[in-house]
């Protein structure tokens, strides 16, 4: 970047950094925040961390999770990306019009204008600031962008792991298992007077995506300029704001919708106890371990494209030649009690 483009990053600057409230006077301080949203999904994560749940693979029946380790893996996999986004520099010239510090020679050649250009970037740099800024000697007339672009496409990948989280947030609330408090100066729907629809998550999944439309295009366009310099990437430049607002906007529609949601622990209980085949897995993979003859077999001709409850499971496995004390085991499974290590990962 030139030092002139400094400023085209507070918008990042807010968004990590909690201070949007001093830049937008209204709504409730801090909540764009990245961090508000972390704390959102670990609250809800250490909540229910013990709370079994349906899981679902290819959009079936699988084997059970917990409503809170599924919370957790979206704010674990944030936590990493800001990791990288906290540990990114922008990188800055200050060496002339074809990167060789010509002009700077001509007139002061006695002055060690490398050293010079690393001491004055970083300068620029506050104690406080969020984003650093670092020297880049070897360029052309422009520094290339390559930096941008890293920060842009880490920004995307946080922007797409919340739109798969508004999806899966969707998808709960459609089946239920979510649901969302009613605000009395809202219109559910403009026909349908029962709905409370989950616009804030749609809201939050359209911006994000118009936000990586345009992510997306940076990463392809900025790093390209023909020979020492063109000018089609300052009119690009200008659009970072578009792309940081959007984000923004999304950020604040997922909190808000994350403010008027409650866990619906029936629906999700009773959702787990009609599919008892969910077990299937857990019987035969113990019964492979005590090496009896085709397992995997003999549970999908009990389980697979049928009807199934507990009481067949344990008829089938009151019927195998096992000794008593595996038969026990095998009986003690329940889609309740199949979470494995999910409360304690979270």
């Amino acid at each position: 970047m030139c030092i002139r483009d400094r400023y085209r990053l507070k918008a990042t600057e807010i968004l990590l950094s909690g201070k949007g409230d001093e830049v937008f006077k209204k709504g409730d301080k801090n909540n764009w925040d990245i961090d508000k949203i972390l704390t959102e999904l670990n609250d809800l994560a250490k909540k229910y961390k013990g709370l079994p749940m349906l899981a679902r693979t290819h959009g079936q029946s699988a084997s059970p999770t917990t409503f809170g380790k599924e919370m957790r893996v979206f704010a674990a996999r944030i936590e990493n990306q800001l990791k990288i986004l906290k540990s990114q520099k922008i990188q800055a010239k200050l060496n002339g019009a074809t990167g060789n510090y010509n002009a700077h020679v001509a007139a002061y050649p006695k002055i060690n204008w490398i050293n010079f250009s690393k001491k004055f970037i970083s300068r620029l740099n506050k104690k406080n600031a969020v984003m650093k800024l670092e020297a880049n000697l070897i360029t052309t007339q422009i520094e290339c962008h390559d930096s941008y672009v890293a920060l842009f496409d880490t920004i995307r990948r946080i922007n797409t792991i919340l739109l798969d989280f508004n999806q899966d947030m969707w998808r709960y609330i459609s089946d239920g298992w979510v649901t969302q408090k009613v605000q009395k100066t809202e219109t559910g729907s403009s026909t349908m007077p029962h709905k409370v629809n989950p616009i804030d998550f749609e809201n939050s999944e359209g911006n994000l995506g118009l936000a990586n439309s345009l992510f997306e295009f940076f990463a392809r366009k900025l790093p390209i300029s023909r020979l020492q310099r063109d000018l089609s990437d300052s009119t690009v430049e200008r659009a970072f704001g578009a792309a940081m607002g959007h984000t923004l906007l999304a950020y604040t529609s997922l909190l808000k919708g994350l403010g008027k949601i409650d866990i619906h622990e029936v629906k999700i209980a009773q959702a787990l106890t009609s599919h008892p085949e969910v077990i299937a897995e857990a019987i035969q993979t113990v019964l492979r371990r005590e090496n009896y003859p085709i397992p995997y077999e003999k549970l999908k001709d009990l389980t697979r494209g049928k009807t199934i409850s507990l009481v067949d499971f344990q008829n089938f496995i009151n019927s195998l030649d096992i000794s008593p004390k595996l038969k026990q085991e095998l009986n003690k499974f329940t889609p309740e009690s199949y979470i494995g290590l999910a409360a304690k990962l979270v």
